[in-house]
């Protein structure tokens, strides 16, 4: 059967306002944040997306939107699962740093490798470190062998691809159409995988907040149509935004 997928990265938080590396760290929208959430419905909406059934991780900025974009659709009423393995990559040490002062303390080769490159994982923070995912009570339950104390984007492809094959890709095949709402990484994560993007060339790619990715598929799950909801030129520049906050 054909079937839908929307992508959706969170709305501006307030770390993404004070250009910090957030990570695992849970912090809210800003108003503009939501703004971008009410108005990813709104564009789904106008375009006829309407989703069935949906997803999100555990962080309060992917939940608030998730919400916020239901609403503006009249949709709150949709299943909805969450699950650790859709949150944002950790950034380990970093969690918490300015980006362009971390930048002006090491360098932008090196930042860029951290914060760019598919194999090379930040520095790890120690377990009694407060943003260390055993120190959060959401995931008391999960093993020590599963908590990233730092991850690479490789990291977090190989934790989130399970979730997509296992929780997703059974709703699509059902014809439902599906709705993500995750993180700038873990989002980068589904687009390598869907659209086969080089380990090399996935450097490249950076995910705009609060605008919706569409992808259908037909009865054979090949890809039909991939495109942004709404103005292309405005996602290509607040794509260009996310690209250009460690210098």
């Amino acid at each position: 059967m054909a079937s839908t997928l929307i992508l959706l990265r969170h709305g501006q938080s307030t770390w993404n306002l004070e250009n910090r590396f957030t990570g695992w760290h849970d912090v809210p929208l800003t108003e503009q944040g939501t703004s971008e959430a009410a108005e990813a419905g709104r564009l789904m909406a106008a375009d006829g997306i309407l989703p069935t059934t949906s997803h999100t991780s555990l962080l309060q900025r992917a939940i608030l939107t998730h919400h916020l974009a239901l609403h503006a659709m009249e949709r709150l009423w949709i299943p909805v699962r969450r699950h650790w393995r859709l949150n944002e990559r950790h950034y380990g040490a970093l969690q918490g740093l300015n980006k362009k002062e971390t930048t002006a303390r090491h360098g932008e080769q090196q930042v860029f490798q951290w914060r760019r490159s598919y194999d090379v994982p930040p520095p790890a923070c120690e377990p009694d470190n407060p943003f260390h995912p055993r120190q959060d009570e959401r995931y008391r339950t999960l093993p020590d062998d599963v908590l990233p104390a730092s991850e690479c984007l490789r990291d977090v492809v190989v934790r989130t691809l399970p979730y997509w094959h296992d929780a997703i890709v059974p709703e699509l095949m059902r014809g439902e159409t599906v709705l993500v709402v995750a993180h700038g990484n873990s989002l980068r994560a589904l687009v390598k995988h869907l659209d086969g993007i080089s380990d090399e060339d996935i450097a490249a790619l950076n995910i705009p907040t609060g605008v919706p990715l569409l992808y259908r598929f037909d009865d054979r799950f090949d890809v039909t149509e991939r495109r942004y909801l709404g103005d292309a030129d405005a996602a290509a520049r607040k794509a260009a935004e996310v690209a250009a906050q460690a210098r």
